[in-house]
């Protein structure tokens, strides 16, 4: 594995959270729930669609018991990474999966230019220190590769650093696109969607989750 160089972009206050017990302690129970809405759900599936090819390999960074990949495509492999075991074993799209607290360690067990797609789905916002792991996924990225950061407006509020708690949406995009130009990543593609509510409720104009995406791409040279 290279040696990767971290660029400090949070302070120290900015990465307190309310609860600082073991985030291990607190995912340690399963939840077979979805923590996003079908509009969400059907946007995001609707990207990895459009821009991660067939046969990729995929790093599924801080998953659960779904990861939201079209059905109908296949894939070399997924990895899959979390803090639930019982979770991640409930994944079928999962080739292989690890635990991992990346709040205490960062470093990310892939061999350099590795996966051709990471994935972060509602996790980003409870990372403390995101700039040792943006500079990890640089590293295990190929060249040509992708990172994909979804989020909604959701989170588990007592769990999330301050700079997520205290911050609008704009705020979290431009937090994500910052830390990862600041380890390496090109300026990266903003995406601020609102969704339409399925059923009847979006047939009469009820609002899905907001949908937000940061797209990174590794340069090929």
């Amino acid at each position: 594995m290279g040696r990767v160089v971290v660029v400090q972009v949070l302070t120290e206050a900015q990465r307190r959270k309310w609860d600082n017990s073991d985030d291990q302690l607190f995912y340690a129970e399963p939840r077979f729930v979805q923590h996003l809405d079908s509009a969400f759900r059907g946007r995001l599936t609707a990207l990895y669609r459009e821009r991660i090819a067939p046969q990729a390999v995929v790093l599924d960074l801080m998953s659960s018991w779904v990861s939201h990949l079209p059905d109908e495509v296949n894939y070399a492999q997924v990895i899959g990474h979390g803090l639930n075991e019982k979770e991640l074993a409930a994944n079928r799209r999962l080739d292989c999966h690890w635990l991992q607290n990346l709040n205490q360690t960062q470093e990310i067990p892939l061999n350099d230019s590795s996966v051709d797609a990471v994935l972060i789905v509602a996790g980003w916002q409870y990372l403390q220190y995101p700039e040792p792991v943006a500079a990890e996924l640089l590293r295990i990225t190929r060249p040509g590769g992708q990172l994909i950061v979804a989020f909604s407006n959701r989170m588990f509020f007592t769990k999330a650093p301050q700079v997520w708690a205290d911050g609008s949406d704009r705020d979290h995009l431009a937090t994500v696109a910052q830390v990862l130009m600041a380890q390496g990543w090109p300026r990266p593609e903003l995406i601020a969607e609102q969704t339409r509510a399925s059923g009847w409720t979006g047939l009469i104009g009820g609002k899905g989750d907001p949908f937000f995406a940061v797209i990174a791409t590794k340069p090929s040279a």
